[in-house]
């Protein structure tokens, strides 16, 4: 079907395409939370006229789940239209440089893993499969020229082809015995063990019949002990870009990954030859390198960088190096504390916009790249905005991001700078969303024991009634090193949490990002106590300040640090009815034997346990056992690595022997965090009975094994 007539035809609309309708206001429910469509990130074409988008469509049966590419045009005005229609979602997707095709990947029928796939979006048709691996395909970038596309792999060691990665493959299958063999750190990340597989950059011409070439693992930089790439949530990847010219790919990588049991691991730039040749760095610096970028005039290479230190935390400042130069690094964002989420440069080079996460919203900023303090362009009144993009060939400049909040689910907007506002170039879940009665959260600030200035948001219940008393939940943010945010959530899902008659505080203590530098590092050689006096004052302020909040019905609850934290109240004061831990560490000592990353732990408690510092005893909630009075529900994932299932089973060991009321959710599908759907469900059921038990006076949790 041609682009004309793909655009003139009647499609499918997705619902809430339709304008807002006149609704009565209902409380949200998981069911409405979990079915409701999510629009991904913009991917805008070159010359600025399209975008292209997911939407996924949930299921509580992953087997009808459907997620499909759609297109819109960045004038607004239209409806998206549908561009594919397959079973399996797409992934990674990017605009070809003449703005007609797109590449991405993904596993159709016939495929053992994702492969890359092109799509002539204007002249139609069905997408063109330009690999095929037995190693999956990742991350496809295509070259300035339009007529190769780079993407990631991992493979084996020793196999630079396709070939000897299937042998490989073969020859483990047919091993007899089943074994994990290591002598280095680290050996399992989040969720599953590593193995030998190597991260590598692949480039495949698009010319029928071509197969693709592996450029990284034949050279020296490969082959080098401690060689990876940086390690994100559920995969490792270089991050790799063609240079302007094509002739070199840039990427991130580190030959320090042995050395993860006992320093920092700093990665560095590199450019790498595609004809043939070693790889070179192009900065002396090392660290953490993000979103390397070009400028349209190829003379500036663009990104964020955090330098390594023994600080636990660092700015990943907005940066450049002179390209094809190289050299030292330049701050661009100067005097500016606080770190940039992403960043997007002006078709002229001469304007750099960033978001900036601040105090539970994502605010827009700009910056000459020449350099200088970021002036705050836009803050939105809630939420914020993300997936910024500004196309480098559009006929004017032109800003395309997401935008949501805790009750605006994400759409596609333009930005218009000037105006200091956004329109909406897509309506998914809008008319969905004012069916809710749902409010943005209310801030508020105060001055902490310490002098500190701290940040707090109040969310109240539906059919809320200011002359009423209601019970408190204190929610406790992850991290240490992230922040309350005004977004929708599915994880924990402040509205949905509320909705049976709660009011929730969420506290930004100390060691909690988007305040600037030094507060996030503030949390080193003090792990849990003052965030937990911090928390303790948050709740006397919300008391002061919000007389329809209960004080004698309160329950605090959070996961990973969160749940740490969780666990610090629990040994430290009984002013709560009940608790919620959700992988939550109880002994810092065991904890950093299990965890999947060790060192950071030392930084944050003053050397590894063996040197004696106190901190190690004395701020492990485990130490206080015999004060250990509060009802506690814990939920743990089996498979999960970055806070292992032996912490929470030391706390549930601890409870039981103490004889306080506890329940325990072990769930062996589950690694950090709970995604399968009907899982997902049950948590929140689980949840919201044992709260109806402690705050209203509800019925105990039904006995293990009871179906609900």
């Amino acid at each position: 079907m041609k682009f004309s007539t793909l655009m003139a035809a009647a499609a499918v609309a997705v619902a809430g395409f339709s304008s807002v309708q006149a609704a009565a206001k209902v409380p949200l429910t998981h069911e409405a939370l979990w079915m409701m469509k999510r629009v991904g990130s913009p991917e805008v074409s070159p010359d600025g006229k399209w975008v292209v988008f997911s939407i996924s469509e949930p299921a509580y049966d992953p087997e009808k789940a459907v997620s499909d590419l759609w297109l819109v045009s960045t004038s607004g005005g239209a409806a998206p239209k549908r561009l594919t229609n397959t079973k399996a979602g797409e992934n990674g997707v990017v605009w070809s440089p003449d703005s007609t095709r797109i590449a991405f990947t993904t596993k159709r029928e016939g495929d053992e893993v994702e492969q890359v796939y092109v799509l002539d979006v204007i002249g139609g048709g069905e997408a063109r499969r330009v690999t095929s691996l037995s190693t999956a395909a990742t991350r496809p970038q295509w070259r300035p020229d339009g007529q190769a596309i780079l993407f990631e792999t991992m493979v084996y060691p020793g196999a630079l082809d396709d070939e000897a990665n299937k042998k490989a493959i073969a020859a483990k299958k047919a091993r007899k015995y089943n074994v994990r063999t290591y002598e280095h750190f680290p050996i399992r990340y989040w969720n599953e063990w590593l193995d030998e597989r190597m991260p590598t950059i692949e480039v495949v011409s698009l010319e029928p019949g071509a197969k693709p070439k592996d450029i990284l693992s034949p050279t020296t930089l490969a082959h080098t002990p401690g060689f990876s790439g940086p390690e994100g949530e559920t995969s490792i990847s270089l991050s790799p870009i063609w240079s302007p010219d094509g002739k070199e790919v840039v990427f991130s990588a580190t030959v320090e990954r042995w050395n993860a049991a006992f320093s920092e691991v700093n990665y560095q730039l590199w450019r790498l030859p595609v004809d043939g040749g070693e790889a070179a760095p192009i900065t002396p610096a090392k660290g953490g390198f993000r979103s390397p970028t070009f400028s349209a005039d190829g003379k500036s290479l663009y990104f964020g960088y955090a330098p390594r230190t023994e600080e636990i935390y660092n700015l990943a400042r907005f940066s450049k190096v002179a390209w094809p130069a190289g050299g030292e690094i330049t701050t661009v964002a100067r005097d500016f504390d606080r770190e940039p989420e992403r960043f997007q440069i002006t078709p002229d080079g001469k304007t750099a916009y960033i978001l900036v996460p601040e105090a539970g919203k994502t605010n827009l900023y700009s910056v000459p790249t020449a350099g200088g303090k970021p002036a705050l362009v836009i803050e939105p009144a809630t939420g914020g905005y993300g997936a910024l993009t500004i196309p480098q060939k559009a006929a004017k400049p032109l800003l395309i991001a997401s935008y949501g909040s805790s009750v605006s689910p994400e759409e596609i907007v333009r930005i218009d700078p000037a105006a200091k506002t956004h329109a909406n170039l897509t309506h998914v879940d809008t008319a969905e969303a004012a069916t809710f009665d749902w409010q943005p959260p209310q801030h508020f600030w105060f001055t902490s024991a310490g002098g500190r200035q701290i940040h707090n948001m109040i969310i109240l219940p539906p059919n809320f009634d200011p002359a009423k008393k209601y019970p408190l939940l204190v929610f406790i943010h992850g991290g240490a090193a992230s922040m309350n945010t005004d977004s929708i959530g599915l994880r924990w899902n402040y509205h949905l949490l509320t909705a049976a008659g709660y009011v929730m505080l969420m506290t930004d203590y100390t060691g909690s990002t988007g305040f600037g530098e030094k507060f996030a590092q503030q949390i080193k050689l003090d792990p849990l106590k003052t965030p937990g006096l911090e928390i303790d004052q948050a709740v006397n302020e919300a008391l002061k300040r919000y007389p329809y909040i209960d004080g004698t019905k309160m329950c605090a609850l959070g996961a990973s640090y969160g749940g740490h934290m969780v666990n610090w109240l629990e040994a430290t004061t009984t002013r709560y009815k009940c608790l919620v831990s959700h992988a939550g560490e109880v002994d810092l000592e065991s904890q950093w034997g299990m965890s999947d990353g060790i060192y950071n732990r030392e930084v944050t408690n003053g050397g590894p346990p063996w040197e004696g510092n106190p901190i190690w005893r004395d701020q492990s909630p485990i130490t206080y056992a015999k004060n250990w009075k509060t009802p506690m529900l814990l939920s743990v994932g089996e498979r999960d690595f970055r806070v292992p299932i032996g912490n929470t089973l030391e706390n549930w060991s601890t409870l039981q022997r103490m004889k306080v009321p506890s329940r325990l959710l072990v769930w062996p599908d589950a690694w950090h965090w709970i995604l399968k759907p009907e899982d997902s469900r049950h948590f929140y059921q689980e949840v919201d009975t044992w709260l109806a038990h402690y705050l209203k006076d509800g019925p105990a949790p039904p006995a293990p094994g009871a179906i609900k």
